[in-house]
């Protein structure tokens, strides 16, 4: 069976540029000059996933989600 990594997404259309994404997943998720995030595209490793979750749902528009993608 394959293992699927999860991948943090943002939904543009939502996001306003509160920023607790950042100050909850800094070794993930930075901030551009207008307070926006950016993130690398990598696989969320499984230690972090926990508080990817919960940024995801402390998020105050809800902007931020996993989703699962196959590894490799």
């Amino acid at each position: 069976m394959d293992q699927l990594d999860q991948h943090i997404v943002i939904d543009w259309t939502s996001c306003r540029g509160h920023g607790l994404c950042a100050e909850l997943l800094p070794e993930h998720i930075a901030l551009d000059e207008w307070g926006y995030p950016l993130v690398g595209g990598a696989p969320v490793p499984a230690g972090t996933v926990r508080r990817a979750r919960r940024a995801a749902a402390d998020c105050p528009v809800l902007a931020l989600a996993l989703t699962p993608g196959r590894a490799g």
